[in-house]
């Protein structure tokens, strides 16, 4: 029996969610996409995974794990930030970066789209400079070209005041008027760019605890994709989400008319309910998850927060439910044994060691 005949009584085995109805405009739903088991993995370990070490990590080495990634079947790789060094020092080589991606694009199997933060006009005109230094090695919207690589703009906003404040250093409300100019000239010809919005702390804050409104999120959401925003990303920075929680969460946005298409959800494993959380947004039918090599990562805004939920562990855990990641599961263990021992840390994906440590044996 096929991966795509077994979804349904595979996914029948989470429990499901209780189906909610609104007037709204129209949107995707569960059962909509029950019948498509493709399930789009953004890999965020070059930019969110190494944001938060300590030491700086070598250019070269940066490098070269966005290299390794673009081989293992990923589609989406998160390559950089252009936010100033002061403050995320560990990103200061992203123009170094975007440029290396344009002049020698790392070989893939099939086009990546490589994504960088742009939190405002002065780091965007920092990546258009780049762009226009290599105005012919990159696909845009209008223009669309397989042999280049794909670009992508995020800006990232908070579901929190208080996290808004010390991540941006300005008020929810300011800093999405500060993101309308961002979008719309990257939106713009001749960049013609695609533009991905985060929102962080979604299902709890490190300074306001677990009372974030999900009516909130879906608020700032909204205002997103009307100023022209392609995907939200909804990031459970503190790890602190449950799945009552994502479930009410995703079920606000769908009252509010937000198209399951159009969310990606980003989870952090501080308290081991990454996948339990991926399992109820699969189920409502999300099918965009972020991920880290090795489980790399963290927020220098956010105390306590430990690692993304592993890009190993989330391919494993969607084959296990007949999901296609159309990603290379050895290849993505054997990135996030490589970076690991590069940063000088244990690998952080139990599934990772669990697939080099099978291989070692079938070797002895």
């Amino acid at each position: 029996m096929s991966r795509l005949a077994t979804l349904p009584r595979r996914l029948a085995l989470l429990r499901p969610l209780r189906r909610t109805t609104c007037t709204a405009r129209s949107y995707s739903t569960a059962s909509d996409q029950r019948l498509d088991n493709r399930v789009k993995i953004v890999e965020v370990g070059p930019r969110d995974g190494l944001q938060n070490e300590k030491n700086i990590v070598p250019l070269a080495t940066k490098i070269e794990l966005i290299e390794r990634l673009a081989k293992t079947g990923l589609q989406t790789i998160e390559a950089g930030s252009f936010v100033a060094p002061k403050w995320v020092p560990q990103m200061a080589n992203s123009s170094e970066i975007l440029s290396h991606i344009l002049t020698t694009p790392p070989p893939s199997p099939h086009p990546l789209t490589y994504s960088f933060l742009a939190p405002n006009m002065k780091g965007l005109s920092n990546a258009f400079s780049i762009l226009d230094a290599n105005p012919s090695s990159f696909s845009t919207e209008s223009n669309p070209s397989p042999s280049k690589p794909s670009l992508e703009i995020a800006v990232f906003a908070s579901a929190s005041e208080t996290f808004s404040q010390k991540n941006l250093n300005a008020s929810i409300a300011a800093s999405l008027e500060a993101f309308r100019a961002v979008i719309s000239a990257a939106k713009e010809t001749p960049y013609n760019l695609r533009v991905r919005g985060y929102i962080s702390v979604v299902l709890g804050c490190p300074f306001e605890g677990y009372d974030v409104s999900p009516h909130r999120v879906a608020e700032i959401a909204t205002e997103l994709l009307e100023m022209g925003v392609d995907e939200i990303a909804l990031g459970d920075t503190t790890g602190m989400g449950t799945a009552p929680r994502t479930k009410d969460l995703l079920n606000c946005l769908r009252s509010a008319g937000i198209r399951n298409e159009d969310v990606a959800m980003h989870f952090h494993d501080t308290y081991g309910q990454a996948l339990v959380n991926t399992a109820v947004a699969l189920e409502h039918g999300i099918r965009t998850f972020d991920a880290s090599v090795s489980g790399l990562g963290g927020c220098p805004y956010s105390p306590g927060a430990t690692g993304n939920v592993a890009t190993e562990d989330m391919v494993y855990f969607m084959e296990s439910l007949g999901m296609d990641a159309g990603v290379d599961l050895d290849g993505v263990a054997e990135v996030g044994e490589w970076i690991s021992k590069e940063l000088g840390r244990g690998n952080g994906s139990t599934v990772g060691r669990a697939v080099l440590g099978r291989r070692k044996r079938k070797q002895e």
